[in-house]
């Protein structure tokens, strides 16, 4: 039976040089600035953030879906400063069915250090570990090469395509879905 998280928070999880952390008011300007940033919205299935009071609703949204224990949703923090630099999210979460679905967003001025890589593995120990899950699934544009080889470096597996899955301001997007098994990850370590 899955391990339910602390009733009021997430737990931290700890990588080398990040932590992934509850995600609070202190963080609005940090979660408008990755959310509003066109290049890292580029292939999500809706635009960036016109509005600054964006940032609140979203953060509202993060705190009743971990009431409803359907999306756990945690700040991407460096270590050093704890200075949320993006966001990584398991949510549809079925734990009847012991699966949920991944994303997760990094400030544009973070790309290429392999931090979603890092912070990734962690989020997939607490899924396949305390949380019991069984299947992690991900839906990626297929433009979006850079999540891709992410996903796939950290064990996913592409699944299915689906043409024009999404409308994002008038453009036609497609999908690939890509599936993690726990079974997958523990053979491979």
């Amino acid at each position: 039976m899955p391990v339910p998280p602390a009733p009021d928070r997430l737990p931290t999880l700890l990588a080398p040089r990040l932590q992934l952390r509850w995600i609070e008011a202190r963080d609005l300007e940090s979660l408008y600035a990755v959310f509003s940033d066109p290049d890292v919205m580029r292939y999500w299935s809706h635009t960036a953030w016109p509005h600054r009071d964006e940032a609140e609703i979203y953060l509202e949204a993060i705190h009743r879906g971990f009431e409803r224990g359907d999306l756990f949703q945690w700040g991407i923090a460096l270590r050093g400063d704890d200075q949320l630099i993006g966001t990584t999210t398991l949510y549809a979460i079925d734990h009847g069915q012991g699966r949920a679905e991944l994303g997760f967003a990094l400030a544009r001025e973070h790309w290429g250090r392999r931090y979603a890589l890092e912070a990734l593995t962690v989020l997939l120990d607490h899924a396949f570990g305390p949380m019991g899950l069984r299947r992690l699934e991900a839906d990626v544009d297929p433009r979006n090469q850079g999540s891709l080889r992410t996903l796939e470096a950290l064990g996913f597996r592409r699944e299915g395509y689906l043409r024009q899955r999404w409308q994002v301001a008038g453009e036609l997007q497609d999908s690939v879905l890509m599936g993690l098994l726990a079974s997958d990850r523990a053979a491979s370590a």
